[in-house]
């Protein structure tokens, strides 16, 4: 009798194998092949969907970079712009400064002119 209680316990191992078969069966039963034709789709979908996902993380890439490159140029260009108007008005600073220096000198020249006629 032990023989047959340790075949019926080998049988109760299996039996949640046999209740999986089961539920199978009765899929199968009730939608037939439709439920292999949707499983199918479902893959193909899948499928499409991780490949759509893909191109997009690369075209976000791509235009992460071209944006990088973009405003690097910009970048450039602003110091370049910046440092040309820096020169410029450092040039207009010493032309001004120049020009007072100028008066300056004629003011001076004007009172050495002066003093020269009196003196005549």
């Amino acid at each position: 009798m032990s023989t047959n209680n340790k075949s019926v316990i080998d049988l109760n191992g299996n039996k949640d194998e046999q209740n999986g078969s089961k539920i199978d069966l009765i899929k199968n039963i009730i939608f037939g092949e439709d439920i292999k034709a949707y499983n199918s789709e479902f893959e193909l979908l899948k499928a499409d969907i991780l490949e759509k996902k893909k191109i997009l993380h690369e075209l976000i890439e791509e235009v992460k970079t071209d944006l990088n490159t973009a405003i690097d140029s910009v970048s450039t260009d602003v110091n370049i712009r910046i440092t040309a108007l820096e020169e410029k008005l450092e040039d207009r600073i010493e032309q001004i400064d120049d020009e007072k220096l100028d008066k300056n000198m004629l003011g001076n020249l004007l009172i050495e002119l002066g003093e020269k006629v009196t003196k005549k």
